[in-house]
């Protein structure tokens, strides 16, 4: 294995040392984060409990953050996790984060494979790889938690290039499993099976196999939103439905872009909300979009796999969606990268290929610059730039929580401050504050930020709970908080 490993090194310097470095930057995002208790309730906390419970052959009921037990599948149809609880007699708390980044680097040597398959005399691969190691949509995925559309996305690359060499059971086998990510994702491969129906429209054996995919994708997702999800969910009903421009369902989302073209048009430019500081939010996407992938313009193809994506995110109530932060803008870095290097590949002189490939290289290494520097939309930058001190501190002594967090028996019935809650989530039940039910512990923080409550609402709790007899302070200062249930309470 080692000499494998070796030889591999000395035949492919570039993608090793590249992976490498990528790796060593993706930890000091995400793997810092979590140590420094930037990780969250929601979603790394909330995954990380059903991990545990679907490694101990259980589900789980997404008591973490609802006072009314529902299963998690009714929430996100996420077939992942259970296939990866198993890991966390490895990795604890850091599972879903290794998994992660691992997958991107899974990604990352995907379309390294295909530019090298697709177009091996152009001398690209490596500068598809550099591309799509800096794509902005990236690092803003690793500074906020695990979310499993980036994993899915990162099979995409794998998915072209075994439909490009005819593997076809191992094109649907991945097509499946992107499948399964989300129930979200069943739309996108729609369009994605329809783009590579588009391309290989010629070849008849693949123009079959692409109509079967599609058709799946459809039925999977009806089938997963509109009786599943409902069937599972205490509401009755998709939970996740947050486009009111467009109508209350997907059905009417659907007839309100056939019949309003134009107005569903300007509706991914405008801010639709009545609230003038989200203006400029869809506007800097956009820019970073085109600055990224403007050569994705020479291939409308990619672009058209792209609308499910655009649309819900824009389309979207909440402009948190909108923006270039969070892992909403993840799956344009797959598509983007084919598209912009199949682009560049089809130019015949080696010298405007090279000039290309570094002008794609330079524009998306700025957007990412830019995204870790500042943005429109408000988020914790802290999260993301690696190369400031604020990075690896905490408003709190980090030493001191984790000490007080192994005063708390690992099979306590925890409610937690949401930064505090992934740490401690490898038990069967615990609760995001300030849900508490049959808590036999409260871990909080001062210094922490206050949702889901206001500043005012917490403090009342607080102060209610610590005087209340049924609670003892085992610490209170002012960066902790931690209560124990007396005994026979």
């Amino acid at each position: 294995m080692i000499q494998q490993l070796k030889t591999g090194i000395r035949k492919e310097p570039f993608l090793w040392m590249a992976l490498i470095a990528a790796t060593f930057m993706f930890a000091l995002i995400s793997l810092v984060n979590h140590y420094c208790f930037r990780t969250y309730a929601l979603d790394l906390g909330l995954y990380t409990n059903a991990l545990y419970d679907y490694a101990h052959f259980s589900g789980n009921d997404s008591s973490v953050f609802k006072e009314t037990t529902e299963n998690i599948l009714a929430d996100h149809f996420d077939l992942y996790l259970p296939l990866f609880s198993p890991l966390i007699y490895l990795f604890g708390t850091y599972t879903l984060l290794i998994v992660q980044i691992v997958f991107i680097l899974i990604g990352a040597t995907g379309i390294y494979r295909l530019i090298e398959h697709r177009f091996p005399d152009s001398g690209l691969k490596n500068y598809a790889l550099t591309y799509f190691l800096v794509f902005f949509g990236i690092y803003s995925a690793l500074a906020f938690d695990y979310h499993s559309n980036v994993v899915a996305s990162m099979l995409v690359p794998w998915l072209f290039l075994a439909v490009d060499k005819r593997q076809l059971l191992k094109a649907a086998l991945l097509a499946l499993a992107i499948l399964i990510g989300k129930e979200n994702l069943s739309l996108w491969m729609i369009f994605i099976g329809l783009g590579l129906f588009i391309k290989y429209f010629k070849d008849v054996r693949l123009r079959y196999f692409l109509v079967g995919i599609i058709l799946f994708s459809v039925i999977y997702f009806i089938a997963i939103t509109g009786y599943v999800m409902p069937s599972l969910s205490s509401a009755g009903k998709y939970p996740h439905f947050h486009y009111s421009k467009l109508g209350p369902n997907a059905g009417e989302a659907l007839k309100y872009l056939i019949s309003h073209p134009i107005e569903s048009l300007r509706l991914l430019f405008v801010n639709h909300i009545p609230s003038p500081e989200f203006d400029y939010v869809k506007a800097e996407l956009w820019i970073f979009l085109i600055l990224s992938g403007f050569l994705c313009l020479f291939r409308p193809v990619y672009l058209l796999m792209l609308l499910p994506i655009i649309g819900q995110k824009l389309y979207h109530d909440n402009p948190a969606m909108w923006g270039i932060n969070y892992q909403y803008s993840i799956e344009f870095a797959p598509i983007f990268a084919i598209g912009v290097f199949e682009t560049i590949a089809r130019w015949k002189q080696k010298r405007v290929r090279v000039i290309a490939s570094l002008v794609s290289i330079f524009l998306a290494f700025v957007c990412s610059v830019r995204s870790m520097d500042r943005s429109i939309m408000y988020s914790e930058k802290s999260r993301i730039r690696v190369y400031q001190s604020n990075h690896y501190k905490r408003e709190f002594p980090i030493d001191e929580a984790y000490r007080l967090i192994e005063k708390i028996p690992a099979d306590a019935i925890v409610s937690a401050h949401s930064c505090f809650l992934p740490h401690m989530a490898l038990r069967p039940t615990i609760y995001q504050f300030p849900i508490v039910k049959d808590a036999a512990y409260i871990f909080l923080s001062p210094k922490e930020g206050t949702y889901p409550l206001n500043q005012e609402q917490f403090d009342v709790e607080v102060d209610r709970l610590i005087h209340a007899p049924e609670w003892e302070v085992i610490v209170q200062n002012e960066n902790f908080i931690l209560l124990k249930k007396k005994s026979g309470q």
